[in-house]
């Protein structure tokens, strides 16, 4: 296999986005030849990224001439042999793979020995896909992400046989696109859809559990976590229809392992025809006043806040509880043991509010826990275990709202709801990392891409610190028994020895 740079693309399926990327691809200069089965379909894809390409010169995006010379590297074929002479041919059809080996059968009778052929399938296997090919050797993944113009993000994928010069070709040519492209190897959701069952599974189970209700799940996520949407927002906004298949899919791909676990509230809702968005129902009521944001709460009123007592479970969640009841003018007591009027104020990693009050021996009915896993600037999440009694409940709630901040109050729940759902976000992705599926720097780069968080996992995990999400997982696995919580190797070895989740592994000598 050559390293001679791709020049001549060919695309077969114009769908939505087959016509993504198309239009990157034309647009960054490259000749690119459109193909579909479908009579007419072609012509169409081009008209409508010739509509696509004025919106654009009407934004400002594009000049006329770049438009104009964009649109003129849109060729329509009307048979696969012609496109005969393209260097590599990308293949954006159906979701099924009898359909898509069919086609590369097809296109090697056709194309040069060394074109390649890539796949932008985003749930099959690439090796599969192979297969069915005599040079399994030049058939890889190139997983572009809907909206292909906005989503600068492409997974080049090698299935077991892919030669690693193909990959690197890619790789060149999404450079070139002005894109990210992170490498992974052939496996269930390569690495974004893979990476991305953590949010959406945690919160159903938070759901499930009575934590919280939807609405306030989102918000806590948003507002304390920095998630552009809540997982609920979000799985509304994708449609239950598409998501729920791609939870089960990656969950029994993986011989039902319990990090991917979905729930099934997913299949009561698309059996109710609830989908999200697109039918007006999901976990939101669209067209509602209000929408998906945090209804307003009361602050309760409280004539003599009490002195509060507190214990944490480390000395940075105690210096930033400190700071914050020092601003409030709050009197903290200093005594090894609260006084009989003390609210009792518990800040655990990773246990609930019931553990934790046992473990620190406190009065349950005075107790209230505090999550400082995140800032406590503006934003302050409390949990009730089910004895606290309603008037320590109230002066919580109005100490803590007394600057103006945002008081959530939530069930109990081993974790909260931003540590559990962070904590399970960086340990797959510290597993991905530990099967050799990307390298960390892909992992980071592509959740951020192509899911929006505000820090790639591994990154976010070294901000949170790996030693104490080690210690959320840990409670959390202990307290539930639930094998979705036991921490990755790869995670505990580095929060252990005190290493960065980012740093990698020592390369072993041939």
């Amino acid at each position: 296999m050559t390293a001679q740079a791709l020049q001549s693309i060919g695309l077969v399926g114009t769908g939505a986005m087959g016509q993504g990327i198309a239009q990157v691809m034309a647009a960054a200069g490259f000749r690119v030849a459109l193909f579909d089965a479908r009579p007419g379909a072609a012509s169409t894809a081009r008209e409508q990224l010739a509509t696509a390409f004025a919106r654009q010169i009407e934004k400002n995006h594009l000049t006329s001439q770049a438009a104009a010379a964009a649109l003129h590297n849109l060729e329509v074929v009307d048979h696969l042999e012609a496109l005969c002479d393209c260097q590599l041919v990308i293949e954006a059809i159906v979701e099924d793979l009898d359909a898509k080996q069919q086609l590369f059968r097809q296109l090697e009778d056709v194309l040069d020995p060394g074109a390649i052929l890539a796949s932008n399938t985003s749930s099959l296997s690439i090796t599969a896909i192979a297969s069915a090919c005599r040079h399994p050797e030049r058939v890889a993944g190139l997983h572009f992400f809907n909206p292909v113009p906005r989503m600068r993000i492409v997974e080049v994928i090698d299935g077991l046989a892919t030669d690693s010069e193909v990959g690197a070709r890619l790789q060149e040519l999404v450079r070139t696109l002005g894109y990210y492209p992170a490498r992974a190897k052939d496996s269930p959701g390569f690495i974004v859809n893979h990476a991305g069952r953590a949010f959406g599974t945690e919160a159903l189970r938070i759901l499930s559990e009575g934590v919280a209700p939807v609405w306030l799940i989102d918000a806590v996520l948003r507002d304390s976590a920095g998630f552009a949407m809540g997982p609920f927002e979000l799985l509304d906004l994708i449609g239950l229809d598409v998501s729920g298949p791609v939870m089960e899919s990656i969950y029994h791909q993986f011989y039902e392992e319990p990090r991917y676990r979905p729930h099934p509230v997913l299949q009561l809702m698309q059996a109710g025809g609830r989908l999200g968005r697109k039918s007006g129902q999901g976990f939101y009521a669209y067209g509602e006043p209000g929408g998906t944001r945090r209804p307003p709460q009361a602050v309760p009123q409280y004539a003599a806040l009490p002195s509060v007592w507190i214990a944490t479970d480390d000395e940075v969640g105690r210096v930033r509880l400190l700071a914050l009841l020092e601003r409030l003018g709050v009197r903290v007591e200093n005594g090894l043991r609260p006084s009989a009027s003390a609210l009792c104020l518990v800040a655990p990693l990773g246990d609930d509010a019931s553990e934790a009050t046992l473990r620190h021996a406190v009065d349950p009915a005075r107790t209230v826990a505090i999550d400082t896993l995140p800032d406590l600037d503006r934003q302050r999440c409390l949990m009730l275990n089910p004895a606290t009694r309603e008037d320590m409940q109230r002066a919580a709630h109005a100490l803590f709202s007394s600057d103006g901040g945002t008081v959530t109050l939530i069930r109990d729940s081993c974790g909260f709801i931003v540590q559990r759902t962070l904590a399970s976000i960086v340990n797959l992705a510290c597993d991905i990392a530990q099967q050799g599926i990307a390298s960390v720097a892909d992992i980071d780069a592509a959740v951020c891409l192509g899911l929006g968080y505000p820090l790639g996992p591994l990154e976010w995990g070294d901000q949170l610190g790996p030693g104490r999400l080690l210690q959320i997982l840990e409670r959390m696995h202990g307290l539930t028994g639930d094998p979705r919580y036991r921490p990755s190797v790869w995670l505990r070895r580095r929060a252990l020895l005190g290493l960065s989740l980012r740093h990698g592994e020592n390369p072993i000598p041939a």
